[in-house]
Formats: structure tokens, C-alpha cells, sequence
């Protein structure tokens, strides 16, 4: 069964199907990429369950796409009497304590007992939830996630952190609780919206910004990938990549280096962490709109106010921080937000890094394409430095508006 990959030695290793990851603490979990996951024919699902009893969490959009298929499979592939369907309320606003609780009351009335399977099908509200859910259910059950958006692939997908938003933070409880499997169908990416494609290129650009010139030029020559069909770039057909298509190596590779920044610091021993790019600001900023601006929009618009810092700072020089915000903006995503982007909030912002992060900042900055580097402390950004980068955004947002 693909499941009992194993691997040795820490580090992830890649297969046909996925990934294998192994940490340095003897952590292990498995990331797959499979077709027509929800297919009776397709066994993978069904043998990550190995015959456990099952209950199942789905949002109301899942539900309307996929539930048939994922009853239909249940049906067809599990013990009778064995699983059950749950429809969630879906959104940002839902990721709290008490849709948590909701999950644990209607797995108890379902009767899952400590050795039964939660599974979260959907994005990566869902699965945080089930995920936090599953990790205080019975003091921790096995949970598997079937991830049906693209930043649910690339990002939740391959993680082992779960959470809710609480007192007035984002994702300010939670647990480290690695899923028994991680189910990733590219098929899903055809029923999304083009907003929560671009959500996903948010966090796609995250990993290609701090880590790969190669998937940064990618995403250059085919901005609108996932949305419309590009010829694989010849430069990557010269290097021998992208053979099975330019979707398939946009996803694979940005999926591969996300589980290798996560693999050596799974539990974030150490919180000076590179995919903490985005994720200063942003959390502030989803907070403060009362998430209006969606995740992967928070994160694009915290990139370019990074990568603006950055320069400023005298860490990247002006050519390069263009390309930077000027890839940012062709692939759909705002650069700044005026109700949300004011010196005293994005100020609000660093303090709350630098208090959530053992009084060091850590903030991630490019140095250029493909590679990052941390402003440490708070006194490393001098007066007036923030309010210049949010200018500059401000103005080229003005530009672009006209």
C-alpha cells in the first residue's frame, strides 16, 4: 500500500504518487497526489481507513460538488454502518472553538471511539478544524485530509499544523497533529473560482520567491496557470522538467519545497522560519478586515510589502524588487489594501511577530529571486522605513487603478 512508503533516514523523498517526509524527531507522514481520488476504483482512501470506523466533515460547497461522489465511494469501499457524512458551515468566520466542539459532538453521536477516523474533505478551513478537532477528540485520533483547494494542496496539505482563530488572532490555538494521509486530487483545482485559484498562487509565489528561481520564471510565462492551459516553458523542457506538464511541476515542486523547510523544524522549535514570508502582516490584516481579504490575498499583500522593506533597508535592490511585486500583481493578487495597510496597523503588526516569536522578529525578506533572508529585530527597521515601503505600494496601486 502506498502508505507504508517508508523512509530511513529525515528528509522528504519523492515518488511517482507524492511525498515521504521524516523529521529529524522521528515524525513521519505521507503526502500523495493520486487521480480520481473519490473514485470506488481508486483504493487509496479506503486503505488509508483500514476498515477503522469513519466520520466524515464537509463544507456546504463540498458538499454540493463532491458529496454524492464521497457517499457514493463510503458506500462502496467501507463497512456498512462504518462512516458517516457531516456538513459543516463553511468561512473564515467559522474557524472557532465552537465549530471545533460542533465536530467532537457529532463525531460522539456517530460513535467514533479512540481507533475511528476523522476525515476532513475540503479546503483548508475544514481541515484545520477536523485537524484540531482529531487532535483533542479522545485525547487524539488518526485523521485523514482530502484536499480539494489549491492552497489546501500546497500548503495546508503538507503541514502537520492545526488551529482556530481566538481572541482575536488568527490561528491563536492549536496543535501539531500530523494527518495519517493527505489525499491530493489535481482534479479538484477544476471546480474552484479564479479567487481561490489566485489564493493559491499566493502561497505557490511564497515558495518560489524565497526558495526557486526556476518555479519564480514559471510563474512568470504562465501567470494564469490553473486557469488556462500553457505549453510547459522551454527552458524547462531543455532541464529535463516539467515532462508531465506545467500544472503537474507547479505543484509538485512547490509542494516538495514546502515540505522541505518544514522537515528539519516540524515543530518550530526554532521560529526563525523562511514560510513565515507572508505571514507577518497578513494575519493582522485578515483580522482587521474581519476576512474580508482572504488568506492567500493577505499574504500576497504582505510579499510585496516585505519585498518593498526589503529594499528600503538596502537588501534588494530595485530591479529585483520589481519583478518581485510585478509578479505578485500579474498573478491576480492585490498588493495593498488601503483600509487595512496604515503605518499604525502594519507597526501593530511587526510588535505582534515579535511577541509571538520569543521577542525576536524573524520577519523574512527577499534578497532576491529565490532567496531570503530575516530582519531580527524590531530596531532594525528605522523610522520612516515602513511608511516609505507603504507608499511605494500605495502609489503603484493608484497607478494600476488609473
Amino acid at each position: 500500500m502506498t502508505a507504508q512508503i517508508s523512509v530511513a533516514e529525515p528528509g522528504v523523498r519523492s515518488d511517482d504518487s507524492g511525498f515521504s517526509l521524516r523529521a529529524p524527531d522521528g515524525t513521519s507522514y505521507r503526502v500523495d497526489l493520486t487521480r480520481e481520488v473519490l473514485a470506488p476504483a481508486n483504493p487509496l482512501l479506503a486503505e488509508y481507513c483500514e476498515g477503522r470506523r469513519v466520520a466524515a466533515f464537509v463544507s456546504p460547497t463540498v458538499d454540493r460538488l463532491y458529496g454524492g461522489r464521497l457517499r457514493a465511494y463510503l458506500k462502496a469501499r467501507l463497512a456498512p454502518g462504518s462512516w458517516s457524512v457531516h456538513v459543516l458551515g463553511g468561512g473564515e468566520d467559522r474557524k472557532t472553538m465552537g465549530s471545533v466542539e460542533e465536530i467532537c459532538s457529532l463525531a460522539k453521536r456517530a460513535g467514533l471511539d479512540r481507533r475511528g477516523v476523522m476525515l476532513a474533505v475540503g479546503g483548508g478551513v475544514t481541515c484545520d478544524l477536523v485537524g484540531f478537532a482529531a487532535a483533542i477528540y479522545s485525547r487524539g485520533v488518526r485523521y485523514i485530509k482530502v484536499n480539494t483547494t489549491l492552497v489546501g494542496q500546497v500548503d495546508v496539505g503538507v503541514g502537520v499544523k492545526t488551529g482556530v482563530n481566538a481572541l482575536g488572532t488568527k490561528n491563536m490555538l492549536g496543535a501539531y497533529h500530523p494527518a495519517h494521509a493527505s489525499l491530493n486530487d489535481p482534479g479538484f483545482l477544476r471546480t474552484l473560482g479564479a479567487r481561490d485559484i489566485r489564493c493559491g498562487l499566493g502561497e505557490i509565489a511564497k515558495m518560489a520567491i524565497i526558495k526557486d528561481a526556476w518555479l519564480f520564471r514559471t510563474l512568470e510565462e504562465c501567470p494564469e496557470i490553473f486557469q488556462r492551459p500553457y505549453p510547459t516553458p522551454r527552458f524547462l523542457v531543455e532541464a529535463g522538467l516539467g515532462l508531465d506538464g506545467v500544472e503537474d511541476y507547479v505543484l509538485r515542486t512547490s509542494m516538495e519545497l514546502m515540505m522541505e523547510e518544514l522537515c528539519p523544524n516540524l515543530r518550530e522549535h526554532d521560529l526563525a522560519r523562511l514560510v513565515d514570508f507572508g505571514h507577518t502582516f497578513g494575519p493582522v490584516m485578515e483580522t482587521a478586515s474581519e476576512y474580508r481579504i482572504a488568506h492567500g490575498e493577505s499574504v500576497a499583500v504582505d510579499m510585496a510589502l516585505s519585498t518593498e522593506l526589503a529594499r528600503v533597508l538596502g537588501l534588494l535592490d530595485a530591479a529585483e524588487c520589481e519583478r518581485i511585486v510585478a509578479l505578485i500583481g500579474a498573478l491576480g493578487l492585490p498588493v495593498y489594501d488601503p483600509a487595512v495597510c496604515t503605518p499604525e496597523l502594519m507597526r501593530h503588526a511587526l510588535t505582534a511577530s515579535w511577541e509571538r516569536r520569543g521577542r525576536r522578529l524573524h520577519l523574512v525578506v527577499p534578497d532576491g529571486v529565490g532567496s531570503a533572508v530575516f530582519v531580527d529585530d524590531l530596531d532594525d527597521i528605522p523610522g520612516g522605513a515602513l511608511e516609505e515601503a507603504l507608499l511605494r505600494l500605495s502609489t503603484r496601486a493608484a497607478l494600476t487603478v488609473a
